[in-house]
């Protein structure tokens, strides 16, 4: 699925795999249509839905950065349910996100942490809860 390929591109060890269930439910992408370009498109690229009328290939390019856009914004929301908190837990218990490089954190697992809610403003640091500070990656 694009989901699963998407996840497992060198640079996006952070992200987890959203539901599509969770995609599927309008709900859950309430106001994002405002904010992605070629929303319609992207959402069909994401849930490998087939179009009878595939996009001109001069319209992929552009399909495939608002889809980028709008799984970080619904992977952003996934993380806050109790299913994509336990998920984020399981992958820092097993310290997938890093650990801290500092010497007496004795290895400590790493939690990636969003400066803002803008897309592409700040890029994500690694925050240690051991010794309280905030890493680039």
């Amino acid at each position: 699925s694009w989901i699963t390929w998407y996840c497992s591109l060198p640079g996006h060890e952070f992200f987890i795999e959203v539901p599509e269930e969770f995609i599927e439910d309008e709900f859950n992408l309430y106001g994002l249509r405002a904010i992605v370009p070629m929303y319609e498109e992207a959402l069909d690229m994401i849930l490998d839905l087939d179009d009878e009328n595939p996009p001109p290939s001069s319209e992929l390019p552009k399909i495939e950065r608002s889809a980028e856009l709008l799984y970080g914004l619904i992977h952003q929301r996934f993380i806050l349910t109790k299913l994509g908190l336990s998920l984020m837990k399981l992958k820092h218990k097993e310290a997938r996100f890093g650990v801290c490089p500092r010497v007496y954190c004795y290895y400590s697992p790493v939690l990636p942490c969003g400066m803002t809610d803008i897309p592409g403003k700040v890029n994500v640091k690694l925050y240690c809860p051991r010794c309280g500070d905030l890493y680039t990656p």
